[in-house]
């Protein structure tokens, strides 16, 4: 009997090593159909996943109460299952080097607890190479198990977009590969137990590894050219949105939009890639002149906003600024990576230290990792300036009368700085507004 029969029969379970915005909506969809233990070394994490709480907000509070996972902070429960998804994320270093430190100790409690037939696949996005060279040493070194004749190894890249309910791992295509043809068939196998689009057989992990980081690095390269024509239309006067749908009438016009590029994929990836080019001998062109472009984006708005505060005859040290929401990205809790930051760390350097409002945000983990402490929609009163800088499905109820009373009295022109170009631009092209939108 193969190892996915085993499974499938209930004599076999499937592990999740890591529990975040990736881990756990994926442990919780095979938890339907199989047996899972869910292993994350964040004891938190675990009490309140047993507790029938999500704090990712990726699945909700019913489905984890209701969820058959086992969830565990104890690597030794890793030892009762044959097949192991390792979601783990891979972050960037300060210098933009890969920062590998999160799979390798994920590989090294793994291969503490492995046992022989055992499958282990990656998902954790990185550099072609990775999986084999650096991961499959420390499970062998760990384990004194032989990779190919004790365990073997595969890779399928995670494709889950946070906060996204209409693209979940159901219903995206999963790229899958194996070390050879027995396993990716397992590999596929198991997969195709949950994801109704069905996956697509990479002919090798290194080709797996590789389509999954030029996937976010194409998107990055084309929203840095989006951002680099916001930026040139400013200088025209032109406003970039009207430009954008007027383009997006022919067919084959990329529907990409300027914005901040934050998260753990579109801004980190691309690094991943280029690292691997640099140590070959290639320095990356387009990519990294993508990211330059991309990272200093906050910065951008910052400087842009001082600039407006200037035109309203504002004095700028001191000002008092508001900005609406934190997180990468909207409806998501995660503050991880995120550029608002960059725009608050800027504004710091004029002598504005201004008010974040985020309701939807983890506050603790905001604090934790950047000193900052949330304000109420309460506190947003008597403000210089306003910037609603993530589209969370609350900002997008503000109506005009809601943002005015954000505003001193004093101000006959209000500086309003709408990131994502929620806000209808026309309406607040009037006298007693200086709207801008990236």
């Amino acid at each position: 009997m193969s190892l996915y029969e085993k499974i499938v029969k209930g004599e076999e379970k499937v592990s999740l090593v890591g529990l975040g915005y990736v881990g756990m909506p994926i442990a919780v969809a095979f938890a339907r159909k199989i047996k899972v233990v869910g292993f994350d070394l964040n004891e938190k994490k675990i009490d309140l996943y047993k507790n029938g709480i999500d704090p990712t907000n990726e699945v909700g509070n019913d489905v984890i109460k209701n969820t058959t996972v086992e969830f565990t902070a104890d690597p030794s429960k890793l030892k009762e299952a044959k097949f192991h998804i390792v979601a783990v994320p891979t972050p960037v270093n300060d210098d933009h080097t890969p920062d590998l430190t999160p799979v390798e100790g994920a590989s090294r409690i793994l291969g503490q607890n492995l046992t022989k037939g055992s499958v282990v696949v990656f998902e954790s996005t990185v550099y072609p190479g990775v999986t084999e060279d650096v991961c499959v040493p420390i499970l062998e070194k760990e384990s004194g198990l032989k990779c190919g004749v004790d365990f073997k190894i595969g890779y399928s890249p995670e494709r889950i977009n946070p906060g996204d309910k209409v693209h979940r791992l159901e219903t995206i295509t999963k790229i899958v590969s194996g070390m050879d043809e027995e396993t990716l068939d397992i590999v596929a196998k198991v997969y195709e137990l949950v994801v109704e689009a069905g996956v697509y057989r990479a002919e090798s992990i290194k080709v797996a590894e590789a389509a999954k980081v030029i996937e976010n690095s194409q998107r990055d390269i084309n929203i840095a050219f989006m951002n680099e024509l916001s930026i040139i239309f400013h200088k025209m006067n032109i406003d970039t949105k009207s430009v954008l749908e007027a383009a997006g009438t022919k067919w084959n016009f990329l529907p990409f939009m300027p914005g901040l590029v934050g998260g753990h994929c579109i801004g980190v990836d691309p690094y991943y890639l280029t690292y691997k080019a640099e140590d070959l001998g290639y320095h990356s062109q387009i990519i990294l002149s993508g990211r330059r472009i991309n990272d200093d984006m906050g910065k951008y708005v910052a400087e842009s906003l001082v600039k407006n505060l200037i035109k309203t005859d504002v004095a700028v040290k001191g000002a008092k600024v508001a900005i609406l929401g934190f997180t990468f990205k909207e409806n998501c809790p995660d503050t991880r990576n995120t550029k608002i930051i960059d725009i608050y760390n800027e504004l710091g350097e004029y002598g504005i230290k201004p008010l974040v409002v985020d309701p939807a945000a983890d506050a603790d983990e905001a604090k934790k990792l950047y000193g900052i402490t949330f304000g109420t929609k309460e506190d947003i009163k008597d403000m210089d300036a306003v910037v609603i800088a993530v589209a969370h499905d609350e900002f997008l109820k503000l109506t005009k009368e809601d943002i005015s009373k954000f505003y001193a009295p004093k101000h006959k022109q209000k500086v309003l700085m709408d990131i994502k170009g929620l806000l209808d631009r026309k309406e607040y092209l009037t006298e007693d507004y200086l709207y801008w939108r990236l």
